[in-house]
């Protein structure tokens, strides 16, 4: 069986060979641009590795994981554009490359490309894997809309967020997980319990792209750090902060919240320092350990080769940045 490294290096060379046509012009460049830039590649090396260890030809599966692939990063062209974000993976955004409106259509292309990709994979259960995948979408818009109006909120809750995240971020890797098992015509209990896992590993995945976006090192996170505090985003940190905030520390928090004209920096160390002040980054990483745990445990349930769940196994530390 191949490792997720050998199986990132298949993934980018399948998508590296894609040949987009080249009228009209300006529609497909960006769609160009935007797959090669890299990226994790997590949703389809997470169908590969599901897929492989339950007996699929990963040659075959490559298509549907191309096309989860295709359809994350038409959520990243569209979820740039509202977030007004300049840089993604150390490059600019395709809305600042091109402009707004290219983004919009050519990552509206996007995603008929991944259903299509998706539809012409030649393996068994093509139609389930295709309902999940529709599913899969329309959950992750619920998603994006709860991470939207939690903006104007000061009362996001705990769980609130954690299902936002859960929407947003976690079904499309638990999605790839679980296509990967459909492909490979596995029962639907084994199914099930790698959506499970995939979802596990979603949220502990996205609670530490939070805790990343303030306290990771930007050359290595490809991405400003402090972007989630400049647009007041409610993150897992933010949360929390404002639930053990002091009245001064919850006042502070409020005026930077409420504030349209300030300078960034500032901002940033403010708020930053806050969160330093009430152990939040701690608080953040005993969650994702939680969620990470989780995960091991469902894996270890899933009937399946002990060579694939290892593969599985690494994968998720590898994420989580994880020696073992």
């Amino acid at each position: 069986m191949l490792s997720h490294d050998q199986l990132l290096e298949q993934v980018n060379a399948t998508i590296a060979a894609i040949e987009y046509p080249v009228c009209p012009e300006g529609l497909y460049e960006p769609i160009e641009y935007a797959l090669s830039i890299g990226g994790k590649r997590i949703r389809p090396v997470m169908l590969l590795l599901a897929a492989q260890a339950l007996g699929a030809d990963i040659k075959k599966a490559m298509t549907a994981a191309v096309g989860l692939e295709t359809y994350h990063n038409y959520t990243l062209l569209h979820d740039d554009l509202m977030d007004r974000a300049d840089v993604r993976r150390g490059m600019p955004t395709v809305h600042r490359k091109w402009d707004s409106n290219t983004a919009i259509l050519s990552g509206d292309s996007m995603l008929v490309l991944a259903c299509q990709q998706i539809l012409s994979t030649e393996l068994p259960n093509v139609h389930e894997a295709m309902s999940l995948f529709v599913k899969t979408a329309l959950e992750i818009g619920e998603g994006q809309q709860y991470d939207m109006n939690f903006e104007t909120r000061t009362d996001v809750t705990q769980d609130e967020y954690i299902e936002m995240i859960r929407l947003k971020t976690s079904v499309l890797i638990a999605c790839a997980a679980k296509m990967g098992a459909i492909l490979a015509d596995a029962p639907a209990e084994v199914a099930d319990q790698l959506y499970k896992f995939g979802e596990q590993v979603g949220l502990a995945f996205q609670l530490q792209d939070d805790l990343l976006d303030v306290y990771g090192n930007p050359d290595v996170f490809g991405k400003r750090i402090g972007g989630d505090i400049l647009c007041n985003k409610k993150t897992f940190l933010a949360i929390n902060a404002f639930q053990l905030a002091d009245d001064r520390q919850r006042a502070e928090l409020d005026h930077w919240g409420s504030l349209t004209d300030f300078n960034e920096q500032e901002k940033i160390a403010a708020v930053t320092e806050i969160y330093n002040q009430l152990d939040i980054k701690t608080i953040t990483s005993e969650k994702i350990n939680y969620y990470f745990i989780e995960a091991q445990h469902t894996l270890d349930a899933v009937e399946m080769s002990e060579e694939g769940k290892q593969l599985l196994r690494d994968f998720a530390n590898s994420l989580l940045g994880r020696d073992a």
